[in-house]
């Protein structure tokens, strides 16, 4: 239970951030961002690698329930 939950919660946070992204492309016409400290750049990218982990994981499921 945790595994989905933490995993649903990663991908519906970057489909959150792609909505930031694209308003701000729509808006400005770029987007910029840096993250300053290490430690939260460091978990960001641990969860992104995670969210995608997950969704593969998602998506065999899936397949294999066609069969």
């Amino acid at each position: 239970m945790l595994f989905h939950s933490l995993g649903l919660g990663c991908i519906s946070s970057s489909i959150f951030l792609q909505v930031l992204v694209f308003k701000d492309l729509i808006q400005q016409g770029y987007f910029m961002a840096k993250e300053q400290n290490q430690l939260i750049l460091l978990i960001e990218v641990f969860l992104s690698i995670f969210a995608v982990i997950y969704f593969v994981y998602l998506y065999q499921q899936h397949v294999r329930s066609l069969r």
